[in-house]
């Protein structure tokens, strides 16, 4: 008996002690890495953008490296990865998921509304409408528009809209606009277009202001991607 009860207290000793360590671990918060705590702190990804990120994530380790990015995404790691620590949070991932998606160009609109149109009739109507106009534009028929067909049908667009609007603000008719005749944005911007300080607006004043590009663009502007433009910016 007193042998048992001498085995019984080594027994209840290392009972009682893990007990006590399971209860310290219970009050003491587990430490945790960088890696968890940034995992901690990742936003609730929307459905669509959470599967995504679940397939690009082939090791499954909650983050995604540069190889697993498919090769068109990787130019755009080191914009979407903002604390540069190698590797895309899903907070990252999140705020940087334009970035992930193929860049559009206006001449996808063709592409578009022959995909997206759910009436082809109307479809047919507007890409037969395109058609001709782009017809018109290629004035020697080489099947081809160059840049000076593209300048002269933008011009010949330009004046067709300038002459809409003399002909509904030059009341007096003598071909020019008045401050008195001027409305909307002629005359909230009366004294730009008015490039002489005569007081009137004329035809050629107008046509200046409709055919006016900027020499350079807009600081934060990106030129479209193919053009001789975004060529040269990316040769500097």
């Amino acid at each position: 008996m007193r042998r048992a009860f001498c085995y019984s207290i080594p027994a209840l000793a290392v009972l009682v002690a893990g007990l006590a360590l399971a209860a310290d671990k219970k009050d003491k918060p587990r430490k945790t890495g960088p890696a968890e705590e940034k995992r901690s702190e990742s936003p609730q990804l929307p459905a669509e953008m959470a599967r995504h990120f679940k397939d690009l994530d082939r090791n499954g380790d909650g983050f995604l490296q540069r190889d697993e990015l498919p090769e068109s995404m990787r130019d755009n790691f080191a914009k979407i990865d903002l604390d540069k620590d190698g590797q895309i949070s899903p907070e990252e991932f999140l705020r940087g998921w334009a970035h992930f998606q193929p860049r559009r160009r206006p001449s996808d609109l063709v592409s578009i509304l022959i995909e997206m149109s759910d009436c082809d009739e109307c479809c047919a109507d507007e890409l037969q409408e395109m058609y001709e106009t782009l017809h018109k534009v290629d004035k020697n028929g080489d099947g081809k528009i160059d840049a000076d067909e593209l300048k002269a049908a933008r011009e010949q667009i330009a004046s067709a809209r300038v002459k809409r609007i003399l002909k509904v603000l030059d009341s007096n008719k003598d071909g020019k606009i008045s401050r008195e005749e001027a409305r909307g944005l002629v005359r909230e911007n009366f004294d730009k277009l008015d490039k002489n300080r005569d007081g009137f607006i004329d035809h050629k004043e107008l046509m200046y202001a409709a055919t006016e590009r900027p020499q350079t663009l807009p600081a934060g502007k990106t030129p479209l991607p193919g053009t001789k433009r975004s060529e040269q910016s990316e040769k500097k």
